[in-house]
């Protein structure tokens, strides 16, 4: 009955209907065990320009460099899935209106070059922040109700596309990092969640749907949410995690006035003598005595100290890191869900941040992301590493060349599951 409910709701009483009609079942049709995420824009093209065909196609960006071999060569490094981002904004936007249709041929395309390699894929619709060379990301489809209609549509219409692929091979998340819910007593999402999955599940009966909780996909918006409210099996239900946060986005400049002039803090801390962590945090607290906006730095330089107290021992990081499972863990007990239907949908540690100078030696990010999969397989959960290429790289940096390639040989040596 709280299905039916859920369905009136929405306005998609029909589809008891087309249930009823169908084959479906609640029993999952995708299962993922070890994934990554593949690239989403590289170029950035200007939103003015996605009338242009040059600029928007093909769709998404990566089929433009990454091709059947470089797939197939993920396979053999032993993934058995890619999340393939998709950005939505031109799906949204008048400025590519003549593409709109043409769009979602473009990710069936892209759906059917994965599988072609012998990968599974789950397609992650997966907005961006507006500014600069875009008008519409998270914040105006969450703040617009017109606007996150659209995109409720754009869901539908996505898993339509979908339903004709094997769905034994292809899942769909229906938003990535939904920014909503961070603060305290806030509780929108689950409602704008129950749209979405009535939209997607409408159109698509058979199709496994990935599901996350508010406040960037965390574990604690995961934890926040009662998944008796979606009463369907046929679901995966995802959290990331880059716990320390100090560690894995050092020099991002993108993430925040503080990280940006934090590198050079090894993985583990404790890995090597204190005498050159000391040397290492110093640094970093020069950087922000000569660079940072001066009523920002003793507060930068007292979070520092904040921050690096909470790794000061191997059992504190390890804590740190396994906050998240353990919360995923438990609402996992407590709703009773299976293991297996939980995706560590996002980790990793950068590489080298875009013209930074600073670059995380691979024996770090590959220790770091080995004790990620460490931990998400002792809980019987999937995941996923970020990312292909870029600043967090696994495969490549920047302008296609390759990586130290640390990390897939860490994937390589893991025992077959």
């Amino acid at each position: 009955m709280a299905f039916l409910a859920v369905l009136f709701k929405h306005g998609l009483a029909g589809l008891v209907l087309v249930l009823a009609a169908s084959s479906w079942t609640n029993a999952a049709t995708f299962s993922a065990q070890r994934g990554l995420n593949l690239d989403i824009w590289v170029t950035w093209p200007d939103e003015s320009r996605w009338s242009e065909e040059d600029a928007l196609l093909p769709f998404p960006e990566w089929r433009r460099t990454v091709n059947h071999a470089a797939l197939t060569r993920l396979k053999q490094a032993g993934f058995d899935f890619v999340r393939m981002p998709v950005d939505p904004s031109p799906f949204l936007s008048d400025k590519s209106a003549r593409f709109h249709d043409r769009l979602y041929g473009e990710v069936s395309d892209a759906v059917r070059a994965v599988t072609a390699a012998g990968l599974k894929v789950i397609v992650d619709m997966h907005l961006f922040p507006a500014g600069g060379n875009r008008a519409i990301g998270m914040s105006q489809v969450m703040d617009d109700a017109a606007l996150f209609e659209r995109y409720v549509e754009t869901v539908r219409r996505m898993a339509r596309t979908l339903a004709r692929e094997n769905p034994s091979m292809v899942a769909f998340e229906l938003m990535n990092e939904p920014i909503v819910d961070c603060a305290p007593g806030t509780t929108a999402w689950p409602d704008r969640l129950g749209r979405l999955f009535a939209a997607a599940r409408a159109s698509a009966t058979r199709l496994t749907l990935v599901l996350s909780g508010g406040c960037w996909g965390s574990a604690e918006g995961l934890a926040a949410l009662d998944p008796a409210t979606i009463p369907d099996d046929n679901v995966l239900w995802s959290f990331h995690s880059y716990a320390p946060f100090l560690l894995t986005h050092q020099g991002a400049g993108w993430a925040g006035d503080f990280i940006r002039y934090v590198t050079g803090l090894p993985y583990p801390p404790h890995a090597v003598p204190r005498a050159e962590l000391d040397a290492a945090l110093e640094k970093v607290r020069a950087r922000i005595r000569a660079d940072a906006p001066w009523a920002r730095q003793a507060g930068m330089l007292a979070y520092l100290d904040e921050e690096t107290a909470k790794l000061d021992t191997a059992d504190e990081l390890a804590a740190v890191m396994a906050a998240p499972f353990v919360q995923v863990a438990d609402w996992v007990r407590r709703h009773g869900i299976a293991p297996q239907d939980i995706l560590l949908g996002e980790f990793g540690m950068i590489r080298q941040e875009y013209d930074s100078q600073a670059v995380m030696p691979a024996e770090w990010r590959a220790a770091y992301v080995g004790d990620m999969i460490g931990l998400a397989e002792e809980n019987g959960f999937a995941w996923s590493i970020w990312g292909y290429g870029g600043a967090f790289g696994v495969v490549e940096a920047f302008e296609g060349e390759p990586t130290e390639g640390a990390i897939l040989r860490a994937v390589a040596r893991l025992p077959k599951p």
